[in-house]
């Protein structure tokens, strides 16, 4: 099973609603998944979750164990002041080291109102999971000025539908 991350804890975010297309996407090609929403975390886990406190929140250990089932992921991110969310960063560092990251496959989709399409933030995101011994798929659709390209939740650009589903086909042989 795929496990899709919604790459933000903002509440309603767009990044839902591409992670509900990417699903579609997966399921039409006959593979299941899985979203997970940082939303989801317990509010307090940077602190009752991480670094000391490992293992002792029973909300962010489910989570955690959700995602190390995994052995493919999605990563849907938003940029956020010229990076990714600061969240998905913390959840990142709150995976057990050596991480469950290590020889998993992921693929990343970046999205942004402005122009970059998030480039800047997959760029971050690629490094940290190289660090993390975890395998990128080299197709990043960037998804650039998103409401525009955006209606009733659902993706009005030709061009970024077919690289999703582009980027989903070439995950599943991965």
């Amino acid at each position: 099973m795929i496990k899709i991350i919604v790459g933000t804890n903002r509440p309603h975010p767009l990044s839902k609603q591409l992670a509900l297309m990417y699903q579609n996407n997966l399921q039409k090609l006959g593979e299941s998944s899985e979203i997970l929403e940082l939303n989801e975390l317990p509010h307090d886990f940077a602190f009752s979750a991480l670094y000391q406190n490992n293992g002792k929140n029973p909300a962010f250990n489910a989570f955690h164990d959700r995602v190390k089932e995994g052995e493919k992921f999605v990563f849907i991110v938003p940029e956020y002041n010229g990076s990714f969310p600061g969240v998905l960063k913390t959840f990142i560092d709150g995976m057990n080291y050596p991480n469950h990251f290590r020889d998993k496959k992921c693929a990343l989709v970046g999205l942004s109102s402005g122009v970059g399409g998030g480039g800047i933030a997959l760029s971050h995101l690629t490094d940290i999971f190289h660090y993390l011994g975890m395998h990128v798929l080299p197709l990043k659709p960037k998804l650039a000025k998103i409401e525009e390209n955006m209606s009733d939740n659902l993706l009005t650009n030709r061009l970024y539908m077919e690289l999703l589903l582009s980027q989903a086909e070439m995950l599943i042989d991965f």
